[in-house]
């Protein structure tokens, strides 16, 4: 089968190509693997709108010929792919819609469920990646709660429903699983965002852990630079506070206020800022 996982990767494969076209200065490449990216980025969205409209369904199938439900694999077109400004919109919202109902069911218990595997700790960076916050930390904390054993802080391949259960339980610990709850954990703090080239703040993280001292994250690896920051809010208002080390990216530092109304007072490194929209648009330090 032609499974849209593989293309999604190979449309990683040539945006990257791409960028090692651009960082070494290679023009004459650069103009092949952009067209050529731009090529199968077109083939690759026609080909998803005509297999959904085939099959009748209204989200992003695993495979073309199959029309499958695979949410965990369309995960990737977000992220690393960075293409949810691309693909349809109206398919990613109706696949991790139903994605989310599903495990909202499961976790309730409204669900029959017997085992699941924490591949799906991918769709927690999804969400963060959608808005979905408070879908994005639900999701975190039933995975949390699926390590086995507790102490040993880490995943099996498949997590049982009954933990003492005998059943085939894959690798343990698993790797790729841990790179996925690393990469969804960070998204909570920072995430790039690819389509206006931009580096969102905490996107994934409550009000309530904004209070006092709020939060802090230090030296995060990123394509603009080292990140270091620290958000907090008081009866004053809110401070963030970003260290040197970080360069602004051609789409700024984002910051949506994650309650409902934003403090009416916010600094930006000791200097008064301005909510547009209950977010900060940050493009200088």
């Amino acid at each position: 089968m032609h499974s849209y996982w593989d293309d999604f990767w190979a449309l990683k494969g040539y945006k990257d190509a791409a960028f090692l076209a651009r960082v070494v200065g290679d023009e004459q490449a650069l103009a092949r693997l952009e067209g050529a990216r731009d090529e199968f980025r077109s083939d690759l969205i026609e080909s998803i709108r005509l297999a959904a409209g085939q099959h009748g369904i209204d989200f992003i199938p695993g495979a073309a010929e199959l029309g499958d439900f695979d949410p965990t694999s369309t995960t990737i077109a977000l992220a690393p792919v960075g293409e949810l400004a691309n693909l349809p919109r109206d398919l990613i919202e109706s696949t991790f819609e139903r994605y989310w109902r599903e495990a909202e069911e499961r976790r309730l218990g409204e669900r029959a469920w017997d085992d699941y595997t924490p591949y799906e700790l991918r769709a927690v960076g999804t969400f963060v990646r959608l808005g979905w916050r408070e879908r994005a930390l639900k999701l975190m904390r039933f995975f949390l709660a699926g390590r086995r054993p507790p102490g040993w802080n880490q995943w099996a391949e498949v997590v049982g429903r009954e933990a003492r259960k005998p059943r085939f339980v894959g690798d343990m610990p698993h790797a790729w699983i841990a790179s996925d709850f690393i990469r969804s954990a960070l998204d909570l703090f920072a995430y790039e965002r690819e389509s206006d080239r931009s580096l969102v703040l905490a996107a994934g993280i409550p009000a309530g852990w904004l209070d006092g001292a709020g939060i802090a994250v230090q030296g995060l690896r990123t394509t603009y630079g080292v990140l270091s920051y620290r958000i907090g809010r008081n009866s004053d208002g809110c401070t963030i506070s970003i260290d040197p080390g970080i360069r602004i990216p051609p789409g700024g530092i984002v910051f949506e206020w994650p309650g409902p109304e934003p403090p009416e007072s916010v600094w930006i490194n000791g200097r008064p800022a301005v909510w547009e929209g209950g977010a900060l648009m940050i493009r200088r330090l």
